[in-house]
């Protein structure tokens, strides 16, 4: 079998860690502090929504979203993605990772602030508005997914390649942090400035006029992160992996690496590389027997474990207010105000994540590399099984120990998180060939985004009360159940974790 001498690419393997890396893992990582920002923000300001347009001040409790409006606030931006992620994982590797990174930055950033101008004086054109926004802002995110990941793999040296795109997936957690913590100050800041009444005291006092601008500035704040990042994204070069790999231009990797590493890469370009990259048949498309034969599997093996876990992660997260409810951690929605119910949520959410999404992120970026991407991702879908079950069978027990309750669900984020959540992301970006890497991982992603649309539309019905749900909505199987239902879907993970190699040693670099 015919090899090119690729001596840039076997630089870049050896390279020791330097500061460029880590720039590469903030600049793609800014890209993920955004995405899980601008996602999971619609969750703390929902039942905001509920009051602002469609309470009727004769009832008892406060208006909520109907079941329509609230499956299109909360899944359009996952359609969105998950055509984004297709679409863009396909243009990065005929158009090249670079060519089409900032054009995602730049739909976020209009998409975002879009969203928070969401016009109109009735609240079908606000929220028809808001979730046009929302389709595309999500259009922007799916991008970000196969680029970052693709980008920061093929920039990382051999050695830490994992760390470094789970370091960049770990944003995400940070995203999610400072959605609460926006959501905390603005809420406080409108609290103190406007005292409003809990609604069974004064129903139209407790809905003041100015409420209206909180969810509007929390879903805004999202734009800045991006905007804030572009400069950076269209700094930075082609990766040389694609430039040599697909471009077939070893001098322009060369010289494009030789620019952002300490390394004199002109020097090692008649090294050899183990690369078949001039074997015609290697040159195997996507839909043809042969990749099939070598990546079927493995490709079947990262969509359908991706898919399983966003069904529980994205489940659990965006209906972890109801839960939260369901176990009287926060009051009834009649007992608070609107602006004191958004406080309310994003604390506990805040809480949440603080305790189990943020340590299971950079658990994974520490030990990623040494206990390898496979046996962490069967650990965590193990685990999250484990804790699922171990929340559903004593339900009724966690509704009278509040603090064991948030421990334990705290928990079940901490394994997704220093699990499948993170090595879904990575694993995709390391062992498919580098001509069809941001292609396959868009692939992935994209089966991971429907999970999440069955999570955000069929368990927003499923965790509804058997005998008392909410408006709007028919009888669901009740919380418990549906908690069963998410272990089992852990479980499957653990099966399909079988088909997915192990990406530690060695990856296809061609």
């Amino acid at each position: 079998m015919a090899r090119e001498k690729v001596g840039v690419l076997t630089a870049l393997d050896d390279a020791k860690t330097q500061l460029y890396h880590f720039t590469a893992i903030v600049v793609a990582g800014m890209g993920f502090f955004t995405d899980a920002y601008d996602i999971f923000c619609i969750s703390l300001v929902t039942k905001l929504l509920g009051r602002i347009y469609y309470t009727d001040t004769t009832k008892s409790s406060p208006g909520t979203l109907p079941p329509n409006v609230a499956d299109a606030v909360n899944g359009v931006a996952f359609v969105g993605t998950l055509t984004g992620q297709l679409f863009f994982g396909w243009l990065g590797d005929k158009l090249g990772r670079k060519k089409v990174y900032g054009l995602t930055l730049l739909l976020m950033v209009a998409c975002a602030i879009g969203s928070g101008l969401s016009f109109g004086h009735t609240p079908a054109s606000v929220i028809s508005t808001l979730c046009f926004f929302r389709f595309w802002l999500g259009f922007g995110i799916g991008g970000d997914y196969p680029l970052s990941a693709t980008i920061m793999s093929e920039y990382a040296n051999k050695k830490t390649r994992g760390a470094f795109i789970a370091a960049v997936f770990a944003m995400q957690g940070f995203g999610n942090l400072s959605g609460g913590i926006v959501a905390l100050i603005v809420s406080a800041a409108f609290r103190n400035k406007y005292h409003s009444p809990p609604y069974y005291v004064n129903p139209q006092e407790s809905l003041p006029r100015q409420a209206d601008y909180i969810w509007r500035i929390i879903v805004m704040v999202g734009a800045f992160p991006a905007a804030l990042t572009y400069y950076w994204r269209m700094k930075m070069p082609e990766t040389a992996r694609y430039t040599a790999l697909v471009a077939k231009n070893t001098k322009q990797a060369a010289q494009d690496m030789a620019k952002v590493l300490h390394v004199d890469l002109a020097e090692e370009e008649n090294k050899p590389y183990d690369s078949p990259t001039r074997d015609t048949a290697n040159s195997f498309g996507l839909f043809s027997k042969e990749f099939a034969k070598r990546h079927g599997l493995h490709l079947v093996g990262t969509c359908v474990c991706w898919f399983l876990l966003d069904i529980a992660f994205y489940s659990q997260n965006l209906f972890q207010k109801d839960i939260f409810t369901a176990v009287g951690w926060l009051p009834p929605a009649n007992q608070m105000s609107a602006i004191e119910e958004v406080f309310t949520v994003a604390r506990a959410q805040t809480i949440i994540v603080i305790c189990g999404l943020i340590p299971g992120y950079w658990f994974t970026v520490a030990f990623i590399d040494y206990l390898g991407r496979f046996t962490i991702q069967l650990m965590g879908f193990f685990f999250m099984t484990v804790f699922m079950l171990a929340l559903a069978i004593p339900y009724h027990h966690w509704t009278q120990n509040h603090i064991g309750f948030v421990v334990m669900y705290s928990l079940t984020f901490f394994f997704a998180n220093f699990g499948p959540n993170s090595t879904t992301f990575i694993v995709p970006a390391e062992i498919f060939p580098a001509r069809l890497r941001s292609t396959c991982h868009g692939i992935s992603a994209a089966s991971g985004k429907a999970g999440a649309i069955v999570g955000a539309f069929g368990f927003l019905y499923a965790a509804q009360s058997k005998t008392n749900p909410d408006a709007g909505y028919r009888p669901g199987i009740g919380v418990r159940n549906t908690l069963f239902v998410l272990a089992c879907i852990n479980f499957l993970g653990i099966l399909f974790t079988l088909l997915v190699p192990e990406s530690k040693e060695d990856r296809s670099r061609n």
